[in-house]
């Protein structure tokens, strides 16, 4: 199901700016049983996306009644916001008065790569680097270009994810993950900064951080620190964690943390 502007609909103004511009953000969570797992922590990242971008966020009661909507019919599910700035004529300078256009879909489930949880899961780097952009770093908008090229550097099903670096060569992201490693029990996660998403995984599991190990740390990381990490893991809110087995020659067993962690990030907190 799709709902635009809270009616049953798959269509968009010609006119609307994220459209026309990517002028707007998103966010994908997973449902299960009726209830959005972590939904306060995805409202909240989407208020902080839209007040960086100077849209007016729709009130969490407005959007939950979207998807209760939706859950009715389809109690397990991924879902995705999309909020734009609405429509304007041409040119990039937003109208004065705009009235946010905000979608609310659902799609099944994705099936997780066979036994990940027992036996990892392969990835790769990617040769598409993320460029610098500070004021947009963090916010995940709808200009996703660099992922999608990212992404589309790969056919092989037996790979599951991509690895992606900025400009100057660091470790950021995978294309629809976040990254962290584990270091002597700590866990390290690059810094998002200059670009990149911040997902409400990557957020919880700093949180979790000094509860299941030795901390976490956001700094800089090299891809030589990656492959001479103790473990690797990609998060997002639809998948929640997989830890690498092989990135090229370099191969992982699972770590006795990656158990607890897989657990405790499976624990909905909202």
């Amino acid at each position: 199901m799709i709902l635009v502007d809270g009616l049953v609909s798959e269509s968009l103004s010609a006119l609307d700016r994220g459209l026309a511009y990517g002028d707007g953000v998103f966010r994908t969570m997973r449902a299960e049983s009726g209830k959005v797992l972590h939904w306060p922590r995805h409202h909240r990242k989407l208020e902080h996306d839209c007040a960086r971008l100077g849209i007016a966020c729709p009130a969490a009661p407005v959007l939950s009644a979207d998807i209760g909507r939706i859950l009715r019919a389809e109690p397990d599910c991924v879902l995705k916001i999309i909020v734009t700035r609405g429509q304007g004529g041409r040119g990039f300078a937003p109208p004065m008065h705009t009235e946010p256009t905000r979608v609310v879909a659902s799609f099944p489930l994705p099936l997780p790569p066979q036994d990940c949880d027992e036996h990892g899961v392969r990835v790769r780097w990617c040769s598409t680097r993320l460029a610098a952009q500070p004021a947009l770093a963090g916010v995940k908008h709808l200009n996703r270009l660099e992922n999608v090229l990212a992404r589309s550097e790969w056919t092989d099903p037996t790979i599951a994810e991509g690895i992606m670096l900025d400009a100057g060569g660091d470790v950021v992201e995978g294309t629809m993950s976040n990254i962290f490693i584990l270091e002597q029990g700590r866990l390290i996660t690059p810094s998002l900064e200059r670009c990149g998403v911040a997902g409400v995984q990557r957020e919880r599991l700093i949180a979790l951080a000094e509860r299941i190990c030795r901390g976490s740390e956001v700094g800089s990381v090299s891809p030589p620190r990656l492959l001479a990490a103790d473990q690797v893991y990609l998060l997002n809110s639809v998948i929640g964690a997989w830890w690498v087995s092989a990135l090229e020659a370099r191969t992982w067993k699972r770590s006795e943390l990656t158990p607890v962690l897989q657990s405790a990030l499976r624990a909905d907190d909202g």
